[in-house]
Order: C-alpha cells, then sequence, then structure tokens
C-alpha cells in the first residue's frame, strides 16, 4: 500500500491541457471543498460505512487537514479541524446524525480497520 503523502502523483501537464503547480493547487483545493459541501449534504451516510466503503471518513479528512495545515506551519488542534470538516462542532454532529453502528458494520470494520 502506498503512503498517500509520499505518493508520486501523475504529471498531468503532460495531458491535453497544461496547468501550473497553482493551477493543480487551486484544482485540488476545489476537490477537497467540493467534497466537503457533498458530505456535508449527505449526513446519512455514516463514517462507520464510509470507513467500510472506501477506508476513510470524515475524521480522517479532518486529520489529514490538521496534518496538512501543520506542515504549512499553522498548527490547529483536533476539535479544530473536525469544525472545518464537519461545519460545526464535532459532538453537535454526532447528536444530529450518527446513528448506532448495525452489528454486520461493526464486523466489516473490524475486518478491515486499517493498520496504523
Amino acid at each position: 500500500m502506498t503512503d498517500p503523502k509520499t505518493e508520486t502523483i501523475p504529471d498531468i501537464r503532460t495531458a491535453s491541457m497544461a496547468m501550473s503547480p497553482d493551477d493543480i493547487r487551486n484544482a485540488e483545493a476545489a476537490a477537497f471543498r467540493r467534497l466537503l459541501s457533498h458530505l456535508a449534504a449527505r449526513p446519512d451516510v455514516q463514517n462507520i460505512e464510509l470507513m467500510n466503503l472506501a477506508g476513510f471518513c470524515r475524521n480522517c479528512l479532518a486529520n489529514w487537514y490538521r496534518d496538512a495545515a501543520t506542515e504549512a506551519g499553522h498548527p490547529i488542534d483536533k476539535d479544530a479541524a473536525r469544525l472545518h470538516v464537519y461545519g460545526m462542532p464535532y459532538e453537535e454532529w454526532r447528536a444530529l446524525n450518527q446513528r448506532e453502528a448495525t452489528d454486520d458494520q461493526k464486523q466489516a470494520f473490524e475486518r478491515n480497520r486499517p493498520q496504523e
């Protein structure tokens, strides 16, 4: 399994449209914002479902956001990162949206749990 932080991203400038590094970064940032918007519109999709199907969830996105901010010299705490991803305090989101995971979901998570 590759490490997404060090994985080489294909040089898309060799495609039909040339993109500068700034254009690439801006497009990636826009895609991230669109993903957050999509997830905000779908609170019915539970984090455990995301983990079981895709191997990441909203909490993972918050952790990656926090890591990126820290690497850029702007350290933020876990709560601030989750606020950015969830659009509200995490505990509030949980109270409004999180359902108890089913036994099947819990078993699938244990089988597929990311190894740290």
